[in-house]
């Protein structure tokens, strides 16, 4: 496993920065682009922090981002993939959307551009293959999930991925969690950028859904279902729901 002295340094320790942006790599040219992105729409003084892996997938998105948010020296934790572009709102807009969150709700942990509430209901602020410009408030919204094209996490919190689950999915309803156990809250804040990405729940997809529903379901002692921007949970607790929960599965792994 790489060490977290892989990661690169990018700015001095003199200048601690508004912003850390983290991301995990697997096409250079689709990270340059990223950052120049960012840089662009005022975010030139933030630290950029990133995990190769272009050749391996050396690091997954559990273990990764845990390293990066626990290396980040950033007031504001962003993590992002790698195809997401700043089009319009940039560092002013974000530091604007938070201070409101903030006034709004001084006990929030993590935000993103698109999650469900609590309810099960969308909340959206993005363009991406889905819609141009969509936007479902109100916004901040509360929520109980976020997609990970784009989270921000406030820092000092200590709130990183879980460490007994691994892969590269559904680690925004994760951090959303243990938020929520942290007793912080998640929000869907009005920040609108481009994810160049539609997203794809396939096999390794559900096999991370399985995984995250056990480890969940014993975590909280309950069973209880969350709807996220691309599945529905059912955090698995008790024989009923285990049974429930991976019918539900089997059911979605026969649709594909």
């Amino acid at each position: 496993m790489n060490s977290i002295a892989a990661l690169p340094e990018t700015i001095s320790e003199a200048a601690a920065p508004g912003f850390s942006i983290c991301t995990l790599v697997t096409d250079q040219a689709q990270w340059l682009a990223m950052q120049a992105s960012f840089v662009a729409h005022g975010f030139g003084d933030a630290e950029f922090l990133h995990l190769d892996n272009s050749e391996a997938n050396r690091w997954c998105a559990f273990t990764g981002l845990t390293a990066m948010i626990r290396r980040a020296r950033g007031r504001f934790v962003i993590c992002c993939h790698q195809d997401v572009r700043l089009i319009g709102d940039g560092a002013a807009v974000l530091r604007d959307r938070l201070a409101a969150l903030e006034a709004h709700d001084p006990s929030w942990g993590i935000a993103g551009n698109a999650g469900a509430s609590p309810e099960g209901r969308l909340v959206i602020r993005i363009t991406d293959p889905h819609g141009a410009d969509q936007a479902r408030g109100p916004f901040p919204g509360l929520v109980h999930s976020l997609d990970e094209n784009f989270l921000v996490l406030k820092g000092g919190t200590g709130i990183v991925p879980s460490p007994d689950l691994a892969g590269f999915h559904l680690y925004g309803t994760d951090l959303c969690l243990a938020a929520r156990q942290a007793g912080r809250s998640a929000w869907v804040i009005d920040y609108h950028l481009h994810h160049l990405s539609p997203g794809r729940v396939d096999a390794g997809f559900l096999d991370c859904q399985a995984a995250f529903e056990r480890a969940w379901g014993r975590r909280l002692g309950r069973a209880s279902r969350i709807r996220t921007t691309c599945t529905h949970l059912t955090l698995r607790a008790g024989w009923r729901g285990h049974l429930l929960g991976a019918w539900r599965l089997a059911r979605r792994r026969w649709r594909l």
